[in-house]
């Protein structure tokens, strides 16, 4: 079926009575895709037409009730962003964790994920060439990579380094983009925002579950529109054209204060060669980063730390620029977690402590203790780092529930690490993940290795502590990055040797985490089966 696979991929299974292992495997490997399927947020219909099968052999085979060819499990994990097999190589990436070990040391906190991913898509801005210094070589940059080579963008590391240079041709090849990588890539959407300003019409693969008028995709759109951008999706493909002449006549309002959206209006608006304002946008870290970058460009905006941003665009940009993205939050929250859960003293440096003021405030109501250096500047000249230094000793369950908010609240992507902190203090502690439907589902996971988790409903978890005893287990990786994370430290601190398998969704957002947690201590090994 046009390279997708004819029926011969999947084949019924014949039953007979009692369970086979082949049976139990089958069932095991049907779950797998069904919970990365609805982090996705894909219904099965959408996942059978990217697969070019029935929605009913989608259901049978999260069922457990059809044999699976490894090629047709490489397509499945290709369209819901799941290392379920990897072929040319032993089989996906496992770890193997012998806890209960105390971690020492310091380690620095790498640059920012989130930023990375915007960078690379505002660098489409520029007719120049753009140099990224220590960008964070992980999965979802490579992907980005890839789209962007595809449609003749050059790009290579420097060597010996982190830095990424991209020199852009005289015309994309927009009809030659690689759709298998921008499938496996939610960022494909900040495409939109500097492409409107290429070409009246174009067409971009997305990864499904990403409907219009869905909660995450409208936003976008509407914004969109101010500069002349009408999207239809159709078929697992964005078709976008844009009206000549058309530019913002009073300010954009965007109806989320999204991170993306806000990014995407950043890069429709630098080309608008004119003033362009932006309300309700966000002021997060990776917003800020490519604001800093826009300036490096050219390009002027007034408001950056705000929720008001005011662009003064160009029509044409062409420089040779280089920036350095500022350091990750997010990971500075991963190894803040790793600590406590490890009841360890450690040194994180390079933390960018604007993004998490309010994180270390709410661990400080429940009791924890540490120490903060002098601020001094990141690279890019702007952000504020500090060096961290954790205090190990008791936790209490704060009074409130936790939750999220947009910045300057509790970041989202960090909210997870609250499970595992919740799990070492004393008392009952609920988590509300109220932006995403089923994230909250996957801290149950944390049952497996000792833990006490409760899921109240698809958003809330309550979480009973401390924890009496951590325990060694093999859990598969949930397929998402910050549960997944969160396993793994849980991990660190249980006794004997545990194993957490298939762990690509952690690769797509860390460089070389197992390995850095090894330097302060921990005994980590990275393995795939035979």
């Amino acid at each position: 079926m046009d390279g997708y696979g004819t029926p011969a991929d999947i084949s019924y299974v014949t039953y007979t009575a009692g369970v086979t292992p082949t049976d139990t495997y089958l069932i095991r490997i049907g779950a797998l895709i069904r919970d990365a399927r609805r982090h996705k947020g894909m219904t099965q219909s959408e996942l059978a037409d990217l697969l070019r099968t029935s929605q009913s052999a989608v259901a049978r085979i999260e069922q457990g009730k059809q044999n699976l060819s490894l090629e047709m499990l490489a397509r499945i994990g290709e369209n819901l962003d799941s290392e379920f097999v990897s072929l040319g190589v032993a089989g996906p990436q496992h770890l193997r964790i012998v806890g209960g070990k105390k971690l020492s040391g310091s380690i620095p906190v790498k640059t920012s994920k989130n930023a990375a991913v915007g960078l690379l898509c505002a660098s489409l801005l520029n007719k120049g060439r753009t140099t990224l210094r220590n960008m964070a070589r992980i999965e979802e940059v490579n992907r980005i990579i890839e789209v962007l080579t595809s449609i003749g963008v050059r790009t290579r590391w420097l060597p010996d380094s982190n830095d990424l240079e991209i020199t852009p041709p005289s015309h994309l090849q927009l009809d030659r983009i690689d759709e298998a990588a921008a499938r496996r890539t939610r960022t494909v959407i900040m495409f939109l925002g500097p492409l409107l300003h290429e070409v009246e019409s174009f067409k971009l693969p997305y990864a499904g579950g990403c409907d219009l008028g869905t909660r995450t995709v409208e936003p976008h759109l509407t914004a969109l529109k101010h500069f002349g951008l009408d999207v239809v999706a159709t078929h697992g493909v964005y078709e976008a054209k844009v009206s000549p002449g058309v530019a913002p006549e009073r300010s954009i309002v965007l109806t989320e204060r999204g991170d993306t959206v806000t990014e995407n209006v950043l890069m429709a608006a630098a080309r608008h060669p004119g003033r362009t304002v932006i309300r309700n946008a966000s002021s997060n870290y990776m917003v800020q980063d490519l604001c800093f970058f826009l300036e490096k460009l050219g390009v002027r905006v007034d408001g950056i730390g705000t929720t008001t941003l005011t662009v003064d665009g160009v029509g044409d940009i062409d420089v040779d620029v280089e920036y350095f993205p500022s350091e990750d939050p997010i990971e500075a929250m991963s190894l803040l977690a790793a600590a406590v859960v490890t009841e360890s003293a450690i040194t994180i440096q390079r933390v960018p402590i604007e993004f998490l003021e309010i994180e270390l405030a709410t661990l400080e109501g429940m009791g924890m203790q540490y120490s903060l250096g002098e601020e001094y500047v990141a690279l890019n000249g702007r952000t504020r780092l500090v060096d961290l230094t954790t205090i190990p000793g008791p936790l209490r369950a704060p009074i409130d529930k936790i939750h999220p908010m947009p910045f300057p609240g509790l970041n989202i992507d960090n909210l997870p690490f609250f499970a595992i902190i919740a799990a070492c203090a004393e008392g009952t502690t609920m988590i509300h993940d109220w932006v995403y439907e089923n994230r909250a589902i996957y801290l149950t996971e944390l049952n497996k290795v000792g833990a006490k988790v409760q899921l109240l409903d698809p958003h809330r978890v309550q979480i009973e502590g401390p924890t009496p005893k951590w325990r060694a287990a093999e859990v598969v990786c949930p397929p998402a990055l910050r549960p997944g994370v969160v396993i793994l430290l849980a991990m660190l601190a249980a006794p004997g040797t545990s194993v957490l398998r298939n762990i690509y969704v952690i690769n797509r957002g860390y460089e070389d985490l197992a390995e850095r947690l090894n330097t302060l201590g921990a005994t980590i090994e990275t393995f795939r089966d035979i």
